[in-house]
C-alpha cells in the first residue's frame, strides 16, 4: 500500500508532578493547534477497485481540467513536463493521489503552495499544505521529466509512451497514458484538456482536439491543442513525426484533419478520403456526431500492435481499410463519448462498433449483418477454426481477466448481442434506442446494467421487452455457445 501522510492527534504527556488542570490546559491547546491547522480532512482512496485494475484512479476528487504543458527530444528519448490538474474535491482531503509510472517528479504545488509528495509504483500520494474542503475547486501542479516508459499490459501489448522512427506516439488504453502525464486515469473521470508539445522544427506534434496555435522559436516548434469535451484519460495522445497533415470538413461543418506518415500516406489516401462519408452515414445511424473535429493519425505499421480510437483523432499502425476506420471512428460514440464506467464494460464499447463494421457492410453491397451474424454462429466467420472457438471462450459482460478484456468474446459477440436486439425490437425501434442511447448518456459514463435497463424501458411493449429480456442470460451472460437462434 502506498504510505499516506495523514493527520495525527497529538496526546501530550505531562511531565512528572503536573496537576490533572495543567495537564488538561495543555491538552486543550495542542487540540486548539490543530484545529488552526485545518487537520480535518481524510486521505483519497489510492484506487477505484475496477474489477481488473483496482489501483487505477483515484477517490476523493473528480478532474475537471488537464493542462499539460510537454517539451521531447526523440533523440535523447527525454520527456520533460508541467502538468496542472484542476480538480474539485467530492470530500475532505488531507491527502490524495495520481496515478503517474516513471519519470521523475521534480516539484508539486497545490494552490500554488509547496505540497510534500511521495511515490510508490503508479501512485503519487500528495500531502497539500492545507486541507481540502469538500466542494473545494483546486489546481495541483506536476513538474516531471525523464524518460518515459514503454507499459506491457496484461494482454502483453504495448501502450504508454512508444518510440517510433524519428518520433513517439503515446497510448494509453488501459492503463497507459500515465506513463507520460499524471491523472486520475479512470474511464470514470472524464476532463476537457489543453496539451501543447515542443518538438524539434520540422516534426510535428498531433494531439486530440483542435490545433490552436503553432509557432517556432529558436529551431522548436510548439504545438497547442484544445479538447473542450469530457475525455477519458486512456484516449489522450500524443504523435510525434514528420507527417504529412490534411484538413477538410464533413458535410455538417466538423473539421477534418488527418496526420500521416509519408510511407504510408498512398496505401491511406482512400479510406482516409472517406472520413467524411462515414462521418455522415454514422450520424445518420448512431446521432449527431459527439465532437468538435474528427480526423486520423496513422503511423508506421512497426509504431504499434493495434488501432486505437483516440479521441477525435484514431491511430492507426499502418494503413487501415475503410472498414477499421469505420470501427475506430464509431467509438467516437461508443467509447469516447458514452464512456464504460469501469473496463469490465468494455463490450459496450467493441461490441457496438463491430456492429458498426457490419452494418456498413451491409449498406455498402456487401453481406446483411444477418449473414454475417450466421457466419459468427456458425464458426466460418474466420479462416482459423481456432478464431472462430475463441468467439465463445467467456460471456462479452464477463472477460475472465484483465488480459482478456480486448479478447474476440467482447468484439463479435458483443456485436451479436446488438444485433439480437434489433431482431427483437425491429429496425424502426432499434434505431431509436441506439440513437436514444447515445443522447442520453452523451459526454458521460454507462455500464452494462445501465445499458440493458434502458433497451427494455425503450423496447416497446411487454412482449418486446420480454424478447430482449430474454438476451441476457445466454448471450450477454451465458458461457459457451448460446442455443440457435
Amino acid at each position: 500500500m502506498p504510505h499516506k501522510i495523514t493527520g495525527v492527534l497529538l496526546r501530550p504527556t505531562a511531565p512528572r508532578g503536573t496537576s490533572a488542570v495543567a495537564l488538561a490546559a495543555l491538552t486543550a491547546l495542542v487540540l486548539t493547534a490543530c484545529s488552526g491547522s485545518g487537520v480535518h480532512g481524510t486521505p483519497g482512496a489510492d484506487g477505484l477497485r475496477d474489477p481488473y485494475f483496482p489501483k487505477l484512479g483515484n477517490g476523493g476528487y473528480d478532474v475537471a481540467h488537464y493542462d499539460l504543458t510537454l517539451g521531447y527530444d526523440p533523440d535523447a528519448r527525454h520527456l520533460t513536463g508541467t502538468a496542472e490538474v484542476t480538480a474539485r474535491a467530492t470530500q475532505d482531503l488531507s491527502a490524495f493521489n495520481l496515478d503517474f509510472k516513471g519519470l521523475d517528479v521534480k516539484g508539486v504545488t497545490v494552490e500554488g503552495k509547496d505540497a510534500t509528495f511521495h511515490r510508490d509504483g503508479q501512485e503519487l500520494t500528495i500531502r497539500p499544505p492545507d486541507d481540502l474542503d469538500k466542494g473545494e475547486t483546486f489546481r495541483t501542479t506536476v513538474r516531471y521529466s525523464g524518460t518515459p516508459e514503454t507499459i506491457t499490459d496484461p494482454d502483453d501489448s504495448e501502450e504508454g509512451w512508444l518510440r517510433t522512427e524519428g518520433g513517439a506516439l503515446a497510448l494509453g488504453e488501459p492503463t497507459g497514458s500515465m506513463a507520460w502525464f499524471p491523472a486520475n486515469n479512470h474511464p470514470s473521470d472524464k476532463a476537457s484538456y489543453d496539451i501543447r508539445v515542443t518538438v524539434p522544427e520540422g516534426l510535428q506534434a498531433i494531439s486530440n482536439g483542435e490545433l490552436t496555435r503553432e509557432s517556432t522559436k529558436n529551431g522548436r516548434t510548439t504545438f497547442a491543442w484544445h479538447s473542450a469535451e469530457p475525455m477519458a484519460s486512456y484516449l489522450a495522445t500524443v504523435a510525434i513525426g514528420a507527417y504529412d497533415v490534411k484538413k477538410s470538413t464533413t458535410k455538417s461543418g466538423v473539421p477534418v484533419l488527418t496526420a500521416v506518415d509519408p510511407d504510408e500516406a498512398k496505401d491511406s489516401a482512400k479510406a482516409l478520403r472517406r472520413i467524411p462519408e462515414i462521418i455522415e452515414w454514422q450520424e445518420l445511424n448512431f446521432g449527431p456526431y459527439p465532437f468538435s473535429s474528427t480526423g486520423a493519425i496513422v503511423d508506421r505499421e512497426e509504431a504499434a500492435g493495434y488501432a486505437l480510437e483516440t479521441q477525435t483523432r484514431p491511430t492507426f499502425p499502418g494503413a487501415p481499410d475503410t472498414e477499421l476506420v469505420v470501427h475506430e471512428l464509431a467509438h467516437q460514440w461508443f467509447g469516447n463519448s458514452v464512456t464504460p464506467k469501469s473496463w469490465r464494460d468494455m463490450w459496450l464499447n467493441e461490441g457496438f462498433a463491430t456492429y458498426a463494421e457490419w452494418l456498413w457492410e451491409e449498406d455498402h453491397d456487401g453481406d446483411s449483418v444477418q449473414e454475417t451474424f450466421d457466419s459468427v454462429y456458425a464458426d466460418d466467420y474466420y479462416e482459423d477454426a481456432k478464431d472462430n472457438e475463441a468467439i465463445w471462450a467467456f460471456p462479452p459482460a464477463k472477460p475472465p481477466s484483465a488480459a482478456k478484456i480486448s479478447d474476440s468474446p467482447v468484439y463479435e459477440r458483443g456485436g451479436m448481442v446488438i444485433h439480437k436486439i434489433r431482431q427483437a425490437v425491429g429496425d424502426d425501434t432499434f434505431y431509436d434506442i441506439v440513437q436514444g442511447w447515445t443522447k442520453s448518456h452523451r459526454h458521460g459514463n454507462a455500464d452494462t446494467e445501465d445499458f440493458t435497463r434502458y433497451v427494455e424501458k425503450h423496447a416497446g411493449g411487454e412482449a418486446a421487452r420480454e424478447k430482449v429480456r430474454a438476451i441476457w442470460g445466454p448471450w450477454l451472460y451465458g458461457e459457451g455457445k448460446p442455443d440457435r437462434p
